[in-house]
């Protein structure tokens, strides 16, 4: 595909998600997936920048660390799911992995994504990215084809984590390390009453404004991570998959957390 230049998400054709609809569960939705690539089609054209402005530059941090955590070595394989814009994949690009795929299920991120790869040829790292367009619940690869699994800020908008989680596993070789970055509830009560109140009143507003969004992308955002499961449920959700070693580094007072889960060895 050629890449091309976003178009403004101000043509999205209607809201994503409702007031209504977010007095619920969003998790509980039956057609969650539906409406989360409606929405990310929506704001595909201004993600990075709000991505940037209201983590105020600390998410290109996050991922720099999920990296570290990951411990790629020169002749890692990577599958990058819910890649979204390629931000952490070309941080495991630049980091010396042999190879590196991002998979979305959103075409209109894809696209930027490619068109940033492509706006970078003269970085050699960036060559080792592939892109790809698939679902996190139905990976279209072999068992045993990746040495590390990445989900940045994805896992919440997956209709079944559990489904996703076993496939991270099937598709990770003995010692693969999966790394999980998402956003987290602080456990110190003023930062987290503080968040709240940026994520639920400011963010909101100022993030749809710059994206021209009639989607709710930005009121589902907070909602999704009020409502999502607590570290405590992730790390029962990676253990139930079958993912061993699991450690949380929280970072910046919680707001965000990563999670890292290593492949037992194959029971002969």
């Amino acid at each position: 595909m050629t890449p091309t230049t976003p178009t403004s998400s101000a043509s999205s054709p209607g809201p994503a998600w409702t007031e209504q609809d977010l007095t619920d569960n969003p998790h509980e939705r039956s057609d969650k997936a539906d409406r989360v690539r409606s929405m990310f089609a929506a704001i595909a054209g201004s993600y990075d920048l709000n991505n940037r402005l209201h983590s105020f530059g600390r998410d290109q941090a996050w991922r720099r660390r999920a990296v570290k955590l990951a411990q790629v070595q020169p002749a890692d394989h990577v599958l990058d799911v819910a890649c979204g814009t390629g931000d952490l994949t070309e941080v495991f690009a630049r980091a010396g992995a042999e190879r590196v795929i991002g998979l979305d299920f959103t075409e209109p991120m894809l696209e930027i994504a490619r068109h940033k790869a492509t706006r970078s040829r003269s970085s050699a790292p960036l060559k080792a990215i592939e892109y790809r367009q698939g679902d996190a619940m139905d990976l279209p690869f072999d068992d045993a084809s990746f040495d590390i699994v990445s989900i940045a800020f994805g896992i919440r908008n997956v209709s079944e984590p559990p489904r996703a989680l076993a496939e991270f596993l099937r598709v990770l070789r003995p010692g693969g390390r999966l790394i999980v970055l998402e956003f987290s509830e602080p456990k110190n009560r003023l930062i987290r009453a503080c968040n709240r109140f940026y994520c639920h009143q400011l963010m909101p507003r100022t993030a749809s404004w710059i994206a021209r969004d009639r989607s709710g992308a930005y009121r589902y955002l907070p909602r999704s991570v009020e409502t999502f499961l607590t570290r405590e449920a992730m790390v029962d959700g990676m253990e139930r998959a079958g993912f061993r070693e699991i450690a949380q580094k929280p970072m910046t007072f919680g707001v965000c957390v990563c999670y890292r889960g290593v492949v037992p060895p194959r029971e002969s």
